[in-house]
């Protein structure tokens, strides 16, 4: 009987983990970001959570536009889009029009994708990625942010998907993550 209880008391708990994933992740296109590539984004993604939908491609947020250097502001974007979502859910924006962001003194630096660490929300552009690797290097652009919004800052290994881009595009060199932001994430149900 005692066997039993045992048996039926670590069944139970496994299944309470099984349903512990990370965040549902939404993948959100903006202005006219391709299905297709919404599709190859989404079925990478659910590699790591199975927990992740697409909604229908939206206009970028009015407030978003810098006139003077035709972009659009990434932290606009990202405050716009995170009120749309519940407190277990993250919304990964794609977009392939130039975003930029406030880095230093620089007010509209460009930049690849942007994402708050911990944070609900953030944004991955194609328009800076390389012609030649532009499908692999955007998914690992949008790993990158989904890392940043579970918590992970910068990392300073070179071929780590968290290392800073630093002004430039090092995201060939990047291979996976390193063992402590992979240990990280693994803390936070990722697979």
């Amino acid at each position: 009987m005692k066997k039993l209880f045992i048996i039926c008391f670590l069944i139970c708990m496994s299944c309470t983990e099984e349903k512990k994933h990370s965040k549902v992740i939404i993948l959100q296109p903006l202005g006219s970001f391709e299905s297709k590539s919404t599709n190859e984004v989404l079925e990478k993604i659910k590699k790591i959570n199975p927990n992740v939908i697409v909604r229908k491609a939206i206009d970028f947020p009015l407030n978003s536009y810098y006139k003077p250097n035709n972009r659009f502001r990434a932290d606009s974007i990202i405050k716009s889009l995170k009120a749309q979502i519940g407190e277990d859910s993250v919304i990964v924006a794609l977009s392939n029009k130039d975003i930029s962001t406030t880095k230093g003194k620089i007010k509209d630096w460009g930049i690849m994708g942007l994402g708050y660490h911990p944070g609900r929300a953030c944004i991955i552009s194609n328009f800076r990625l390389s012609k030649k690797n532009k499908k692999e290097q955007f998914y690992k652009v949008v790993l990158h942010e989904l890392g940043h919004t579970e918590g992970l800052p910068h990392c300073k290994i070179k071929t780590c998907l968290m290392r800073d881009a630093e002004g430039g595009n090092p995201i060939d060199d990047e291979i996976d993550f390193c063992k402590n932001c992979r240990s990280f994430l693994k803390s936070k149900n990722w697979k």
